[in-house]
């Protein structure tokens, strides 16, 4: 008889806290009824949210469905699909479709609570322009910083290889994450920066020689923004001094 109570009450805890399913924004979810076939006497609906809003409903006898497209605002307007178990499945779905899904027949009840997970950002990092150098030796050190915009529920880390280095996480609210490294100039080992939530990821990796360049006669380390800056300020006093060049060559030529 124990073996029978824990069995029942286990039966019950699943139907009151049901099944977790986790889906990427924009893809489709199904949601399985585990039915074999329909009953000809089966009257199935399926409820969303806490106020268990009817959004489909099948009368097997009368042959009969309804799909109610226009409830809460038209969230689930040419989302819904059904097929011969009654299996509901959702198209598209966005983060306004997260919530408990309840599915109700003549005989039983079933939930579904489904978790909408957004796409991930791939990491950018952002290098400085120069290196410090140790008090105490002539080894070098250059900072990158990891970043990400508009995310949630989600953990931003530092690898060195397969070794966790640094991790930073957010819950449900939407921002930017940032996350710094510092690294010895001209190091060989791989570094990369992951972002993930429960379902997926997304990595950069890290390329030190790439990010920096020696610059001998400073003795820093000069990343690609700095290069590209220096040369665009080169090629505007260039520019200036060619306009004053002929400037003046006409200014001459009037006086003649």
């Amino acid at each position: 008889m124990a073996h029978v109570f824990v069995l029942v009450c286990l039966w019950h805890l699943t139907g009151v806290f049901g099944e977790s399913v986790s889906v990427m924004e924009g893809d489709s979810v199904t949601l399985h009824t585990g039915l074999n076939k329909l009953m000809g006497d089966d009257l199935i609906k399926w409820r969303f949210g806490a106020e268990n809003t009817l959004i489909i409903k099948i009368n097997v006898m009368a042959s009969r469905l309804t799909i109610y497209e226009d409830v809460l605002d038209g969230r689930f307007r040419d989302r819904l699909k059904v097929d011969q178990t009654a299996s509901l499945t959702i198209t598209n779905i966005r983060s306004e479709h997260a919530g408990v899904y309840q599915l109700q027949t003549n005989s039983r009840s079933k939930s579904f609570r489904i978790s909408v997970y957004t796409r991930l950002p791939v990491p950018v990092l952002f290098n400085s322009p120069q290196c410090s150098s140790s008090s105490s030796s002539s080894v070098q050190y250059c900072s990158v910083l990891c970043s990400v915009v508009n995310v949630s529920a989600v953990s931003l880390s530092w690898y060195k290889g397969n070794s966790l280095l640094s991790s930073i996480s957010v819950s449900d609210l939407s921002i930017s994450l940032s996350l710094p490294l510092e690294v010895e100039y001209q190091d060989n080992n791989t570094y990369s920066c992951v972002i993930n939530n429960t379902i997926s990821n997304q990595t950069t990796h890290l390329h030190i020689n790439t990010l920096w360049q020696p610059c001998k006669d400073s003795g820093h380390c000069c990343g690609p923004t700095e290069a590209v800056v220096r040369l665009v300020g080169s090629a505007l006093v260039g520019v200036a001094i060619a306009a004053f060049i002929f400037h003046d060559i006409r200014s001459r030529k009037r006086e003649d």
